[in-house]
């Protein structure tokens, strides 16, 4: 069930998110530039699905092509224009420029930042540590989201791990899951919690909402991923909210071959950013270089799995 995810007064992240927070990719015209329109046309669309909130800058967001000026400038207008929380992506690759566009985006009135780990890391210690200088460096009252996403990042991050940091770190509010497969790391953090050996955060799950069925009855509160159909993903997870797992697992199951195909390592964002501009959301599903865009056959599969899709969802008849 999607919910008022953030503190009313403060405009916080909080422990208690649930709901679905789609990972915007951002927009680009065939030359490059920042496409502000079709920006402005996604927080419409997501808002008309009902999500609870957005993330931008994201892995999805294609966040590295972009300058200093025009990430700060996108997230601007993500949350001014936005009446629902938005995380920012505030990976970096050191904790100067971290702590710099950290502290412009709170300014502006974001709800939390989500820091994902260097693929440098190793070692629990190394983890644990790298966090505490990311804490430290942001500032403590900053709300911040875990990314755990080892299959891109390749950095192991065990239950343990994830326990010593919460409990280390109150500001550590959200866990964003993306193991795979990671459904045994779900029940083990809630377990934790139930122990009482670990406070409660927010889980939401990645990957494409690829397991986002059993995740949510394994414990996880809503999804934080990019599909292009976020709608399809916010009707989900409040099927699993009010108990309803035959309709969720329905749901879920015939967009389950179009979800699949996106999954794809390195042509994902391409199949993501073709589909919402044949939804109409984007005027263009160009990506900024370097980029691989989508072959003449792909496109062929994505609009043949796209008719399939519309015989039992009218969403996708575009």
């Amino acid at each position: 069930m999607a919910v008022n995810a953030f503190n009313v007064m403060t405009q916080k992240l909080t422990p208690q998110v649930r709901g679905v927070f789609p990972i915007a990719p951002t927009p680009f015209h065939p030359d490059g530039r920042v496409d502000l329109e079709s920006l402005d046309r996604m927080a419409d669309f997501y808002l008309s699905c009902g999500v609870t909130g957005v993330t931008v800058l994201g892995q999805m967001g294609e966040a590295p092509k972009l300058d200093a000026s025009e990430s700060l400038d996108i997230a601007r207008r993500w949350i001014a224009r936005m009446p629902v929380p938005v995380v920012v992506g505030v990976t970096a690759p050191g904790f100067a420029a971290m702590r710099a566009l950290t502290l412009e985006v709170m300014d502006a009135g974001a709800a939390g930042v989500m820091i994902a780990p260097p693929n440098t890391l190793r070692t629990d210690d190394q983890i644990t540590g790298y966090y505490a200088q990311a804490v430290q460096s942001i500032g403590e009252s900053v709300p911040f989201v875990l990314q755990d996403y080892p299959l891109t990042f390749s950095v192991q991050i065990t239950p343990r791990v994830i326990q010593t940091i919460v409990q280390a770190h109150p500001s550590c509010v959200m866990l964003k899951h993306e193991d795979w497969p990671g459904l045994e790391k779900i029940s083990a953090l809630r377990r934790f919690e139930l122990e009482g050996t670990m406070r409660h955060i927010s889980i939401l799950c990645g990957n494409g909402g690829l397991f986002l069925d059993f995740e949510c009855e394994r414990g996880a509160d809503g999804a934080m991923t990019g599909y292009a159909f976020p709608d399809m993903l916010v009707e989900v997870v409040r099927h699993c909210a009010l108990g309803e797992r035959d309709k969720a697992h329905e749901l879920f199951d015939v967009h389950l071959p179009l979800l699949r195909y996106e999954q794809q390592p390195g042509v994902g964002l391409a199949v993501r950013k073709y589909v919402m501009m044949r939804r109409g959301i984007l005027t263009s599903d160009a990506q900024r270089k370097p980029a691989s865009g989508l072959s003449l056959a792909a496109r062929t599969e994505v609009d043949y799995l796209l008719s399939r899709l519309a015989r039992r969802d009218d969403r996708a008849a575009v």
